[in-house]
């Protein structure tokens, strides 16, 4: 299982999860074997917290979605005005913590715009962390990645907990590394340290953010580990040519909107990749298709005869299923706060992102930013029932992926 990074957006893996724990089983006649799971930023968490309740009953998704459910912005993510004017003395004091660290500090967390403590808090309770270990070596899962950015080299490293807690020949790719690790919440808040939102995190001697920044689905780590079939939740809707031709005349007049181009920057950085990835695996599979078409049945083994000398890791046909919203995430979290201005809105992130958010005539209004920061519960039950709904939806198909032939 491959999971994306979203911040708030992950209520909706909660609700896929929820589904393929409780559900889907009792259409299977048994739980689902989930042999590896990786995952990216809010994706890490879960991952993790797979992990670490493989070994409980099929109320873990429930529960997960409970937590998730539970969440109000005011605690989650504490924002007072006096904190909206302490920013610019929070950037202004990098430099500072940049001096304190050339002179050889080195603090937990770098500064970021936002105050993460609560959410840190719990992120540390609701994953049993020290499960994690015990679920790997009894066998219920055999690895668990977390994927994160390190900030001084940019490259992406894989941090990977499995039982003989070593990862040999990974990739000739030198902006991906492979770290065998024990995972702890340290790996899984730095893959969620969305850049300069939330405080990049010190893991040894190294400071991380976003594992999104450079691989937010991260695909090769599940196929460099052996799988063959891989379910993907991705946190946008797929791409529609007219759909988007529509929209973009729409958008025109939201482009003087600071928090509207934000959120398409993290957009950007941070979903589009996983249809590249996707095609590229989908491409290697019809080539070898292709081979075994022109050249007989024998072409894989010979390939592999080669590939396992030079690389130690053997070609092979992927099959793939991707659970994504049937619905536009960031006019979800504009619909939604639109509902809430009729409520008392004590929080002045929700003021300032209401401030610029305009419903247009035959259209729904859109806050992708926002999408990524409501912690909240009037957004995040819609968006784990939007899950929930998706997955169920591509029932049969979920059937056929986990039935061994």
């Amino acid at each position: 299982m491959v999971l994306s990074g979203g911040g708030a957006r992950g209520a909706y893996e909660a609700g896929v999860i929820r589904y393929l724990t409780h559900e889907l089983p009792r259409r299977l006649g048994r739980p689902i074997n989930i042999d590896i799971v990786c995952g990216t930023s809010v994706g890490a968490i879960h991952a993790c917290y797979l992990a670490a309740t493989a070994h409980e009953d099929d109320q873990r998704g429930a529960r997960l979605v409970d937590l998730w459910k539970s969440m109000k912005i005011d605690e989650v993510l504490p924002l007072s005005f006096r904190d909206l004017f302490r920013i610019p003395r929070r950037l202004l004091g990098l430099r500072r913590v940049a001096e304190r660290i050339r002179g050889g500090e080195a603090p937990e967390r770098l500064y970021g715009l936002l105050n993460t403590q609560a959410l840190e808090r719990f992120v540390v309770r609701a994953v049993p962390w020290k499960h994690i270990r015990s679920n790997v070596r009894a066998g219920r899962v055999d690895a668990v990645c977390v994927a994160a950015t390190q900030i001084a080299t940019g490259q992406v490293a894989i941090f990977i907990e499995n039982r003989d807690r070593h990862v040999s020949r990974w990739t000739r790719d030198p902006t991906i590394v492979a770290r065998a690790t024990r995972l702890t919440p340290h790996h899984a808040l730095a893959s969620a340290s969305i850049p300069m939102l939330f405080p990049a995190v010190r893991i040894g001697s190294s400071y991380y953010a976003d594992g999104g920044l450079r691989l937010n689905t991260p695909l090769a780590p599940a196929l460099r580990l052996g799988a063959d079939r891989v379910l993907v939740i991705a946190l946008r809707q797929e791409p529609r040519q007219a759909h988007e031709a529509a929209l973009s005349e729409q958008r025109v007049e939201d482009y003087a909107n600071p928090t509207f181009l934000f959120g398409k920057v993290l957009n950007a950085l941070l979903l589009d990749p996983i249809d590249t990835d996707l095609s590229r695996m989908r491409l290697m599979n019809e080539i070898l298709e292709d081979g075994e078409k022109a050249y007989g049945p024998e072409f894989l083994e010979r390939i592999n005869t080669v590939a396992n000398r030079e690389r130690g890791n053997p070609f092979k046909k992927i099959h793939d299923l991707v659970i994504r919203p049937s619905a536009d995430l960031g006019q979800l979290a504009g619909q939604v706060l639109l509902n809430m201005r009729d409520e008392h809105m004590t929080s002045p992130l929700l003021r300032f992102a209401a401030r610029g958010l305009t419903r247009r005539s035959g259209s729904t209004p859109e806050s992708d930013l926002l999408s990524y920061l409501l912690f909240d519960g009037n957004f995040l039950a819609p968006l784990t029932d939007l899950g929930f709904a998706d997955a169920r939806a591509q029932e049969e198909a979920l059937v056929e992926f986990f039935t061994d032939p």
